[in-house]
């Protein structure tokens, strides 16, 4: 293990030489840290008290995986998004088929995303947070899409840049892909040290931007390295549910983001860094709590609405209602299967919850309707 250092002698790397340009070689980061900045150990507290306040209020909240879809579908548009990506909550939820071809390849990306996370969130149960589940995850998210000729699931060999055309007049450029292996090593070792007596939040803040340094892929970095922070604190219990998407935080002002990352390879700012994140986790993990209280709330309220104005109906319509907070686009023939009824008394029931404001017709045609939950859709857009 490398020696003890506190975090305002830290000097980011340095420069080392390609073909006709640098390259940027980070220090390794699995080593004891200290601090003396109250600011830190301040909102260090605060982040920790808000995300041990969320992970109990998901274990009061009944059918909590009803609602996680939602959430992980919810930040697989928003990290994607910062790549570029355009699908929207409500296309991402839609079956491909229902997706104009033109907009299938950011669609196939967002779901990508969700199957990437939610089967890493499996493996953790066999497997630690290593070089092999980042490069697993990477593989999913890569599979049928943009970046299927980008090597997925295998770290880079060969030079990769952030920003400009080329190398020429890129923005940034990681460290040659020679360094790859031993620097995620490095940061691997770092999150499972248990001999150094970092906080799990400064671990994974650190973890962030070192492995965003790193870049070790050719593409797909960002989605990657955002999805490390829930792997993470589920990871060391901090969690019960990958619940904490810091994509919200980062999407709201993505030019600070990168300055920030930016900043602490120009001039040695990890603290200021830090800082930054920790204010993030806090805000996200508030966020994250509200939205709950407000599923709760409509869940509630649905409820209450079915049992008194639904009559007969009302033991079919609560099936309904249940399958709506996991699917919340439905088609007539879908309810026929789920509530087991008739075309006639599936479309009765469509028009009692129209009639209760609780579903929408969204495509406006005459057939082939999808009906949208627009109340459980607009807490997550």
């Amino acid at each position: 293990m490398e020696s003890t250092l506190h975090l305002d002698e830290y000097i980011a790397g340095i420069k080392g030489t390609g073909t006709g340009y640098k390259y940027f070689i980070p220090e390794k980061v699995n080593r004891q840290w200290l601090w003396d900045d109250p600011n830190l150990n301040h909102l260090l507290e605060k982040a920790s008290l808000q995300i041990g306040q969320l992970n109990s209020y998901a274990r009061l909240v009944p059918n909590i995986d009803l609602f996680l879809h939602m959430h992980i579908m919810k930040e697989a548009v928003l990290s994607s998004k910062i790549e570029g990506t355009q699908t929207q909550i409500d296309e991402a939820l839609l079956p491909i088929e229902d997706i104009s071809p033109e907009r299938r390849d950011d669609w196939q990306e967002v779901n990508n995303y969700t199957i990437a996370l939610n089967d890493a969130i499996e493996d953790l149960k066999t497997l630690p947070i290593s070089s092999r589940l980042i490069r697993k995850t990477h593989a999913t998210l890569l599979q049928g899409v943009r970046g299927e000729h980008k090597q997925p699931g295998e770290f880079r060999y060969s030079q990769n840049w952030i920003g400009g055309a080329s190398l020429n007049d890129a923005v940034f450029i990681p460290p040659a892909h020679s360094y790859v292996n031993e620097l995620m090593g490095d940061l691997e070792n770092f999150l499972h040290n248990d001999e150094i007596t970092v906080p799990y939040l400064i671990r994974i803040g650190i973890a962030h931007y070192q492995f965003e340094t790193i870049h070790p892929f050719l593409d797909g970095n960002g989605r990657i390295g955002r999805l490390l922070i829930p792997l993470y604190l589920v990871s060391v219990g901090m969690l019960d549910k990958p619940l904490l998407y810091l994509s919200v935080f980062f999407e709201k002002d993505k030019t600070l983001y990168y300055d920030n990352l930016t900043r602490v390879r120009d001039k040695n700012t990890l603290k200021h860094w830090l800082l930054y994140f920790l204010v993030g986790l806090e805000e996200t993990a508030k966020q994250a709590c509200e939205t709950l209280s407000k599923i709760l709330e409509l869940k509630n309220e649905c409820e209450h609405l079915v049992s008194e104005k639904m009559g007969k109906r009302s033991s079919k319509g609560q099936v309904l209602l249940k399958s709506l907070f996991n699917e919340p686009f439905i088609r007539v023939k879908e309810i026929e299967k789920i509530c087991g009824l008739s075309p006639k008394a599936a479309n009765d029931l469509v028009q009692a919850f129209e009639s209760e404001k609780i579903l929408r017709e969204f495509t406006g045609q005459n057939r082939n309707r999808i009906y949208a939950f627009e109340k459980y859709l607009s807490l997550f857009r």
